[in-house]
């Protein structure tokens, strides 16, 4: 992307910031503008990459297939990929334009996110059980599998399904760089020890994870501990503190694995 930036900023650490800050803003507005689904898992730390190497007029190339395959393995599709380089074009080419156009986008460009995000894409279908290597919890599609299990296990036993799943969603929208990571490496700590009885643990998206657990009669306790435990820790980080409340909440588990599924691919981008 050839586009000068026209607002570099301060040379300052604090102008630099405040630079970043600004284009992020923007570039998140238009891509929302575009039609992005799900305002709360646009943010990734790639995103920052991003805009630090438009700020000093970098070749994009690299960071934006990181970017791609972030998004892919975030679960964002490849048309919904592709606009938000068109929303970021957009901002680059003149602050006042929101709307994007991916044909005005480079192609070089447009071929480079593209194959970055396919890249994922079919390593994740290629898998049927990974871990997510930063918080070690299991992926969506292991999750998939087991609830895939537990649907069949309750076929034969000829009873309804006797599990829920519990999401734990932090608002990281006030936070950038690695700080998000590190959000959920202290949420995926905590459901570890709250919930050590066998049950399975994964990962839905930037700022979700989830627990696929059985109904008892502790359930309420063990959930409103997860939230008191996880809301102290990040009050006591001094990159963390000012994120919102966490939400922990329960779902039941619709009548069928393929319904099941769906709903995980919602909560997962809620």
């Amino acid at each position: 992307m050839t586009v000068a930036v026209r607002e570099a900023g301060s040379r300052s650490p604090h102008g630099a910031e405040a630079a970043l800050r600004s284009l992020r803003a923007r570039w998140r507005t238009a891509s929302i503008a575009a039609g992005w689904r799900y305002p709360s898992d646009w943010a990734l730390p790639e995103v920052d990459s991003v805009c630090a190497s438009a700020l000093v007029k970098a070749d994009l190339a690299d960071p934006l297939a990181e970017l791609a395959r972030a998004r892919a393995a975030s679960g964002a599709g490849l048309d919904e990929t592709l606009t938000d380089v068109a929303a970021l074009h957009a901002v680059l080419s003149d602050p006042r334009l929101v709307a994007a156009n991916p044909d005005a986008v480079p192609a070089r460009l447009l071929r480079l996110t593209a194959l970055a995000w396919a890249d994922v894409s079919n390593l994740e279908i290629a898998r049927t059980e990974v871990r997510e290597s930063l918080t070690g919890l299991t992926t969506s599609a292991y999750l998939r599998t087991r609830l895939g299990e537990v649907y069949r296990q309750a076929a034969r036993d000829g009873g309804a399904v006797g599990h829920v799943l519990l999401t734990v969603g932090i608002d990281l929208s006030t936070v950038i760089g690695w700080s998000r990571l590190m959000a959920m490496v202290l949420a995926a700590d905590v459901l570890r020890q709250v919930f050590d009885g066998g049950e399975s643990l994964a990962l839905l998206g930037p700022s979700v994870a989830v627990v696929l657990t059985e109904r008892d009669g502790n359930l309420a306790l063990r959930s409103a501990r997860a939230r008191m435990m996880l809301a102290e820790r990040l009050s006591v980080d001094p990159q963390l503190h000012t994120l919102g409340a966490v939400e922990v909440r329960l779902h039941h588990l619709p009548e069928t694995h393929e319904q099941a599924c769906a709903l995980v691919d919602t909560l997962g981008r809620a």
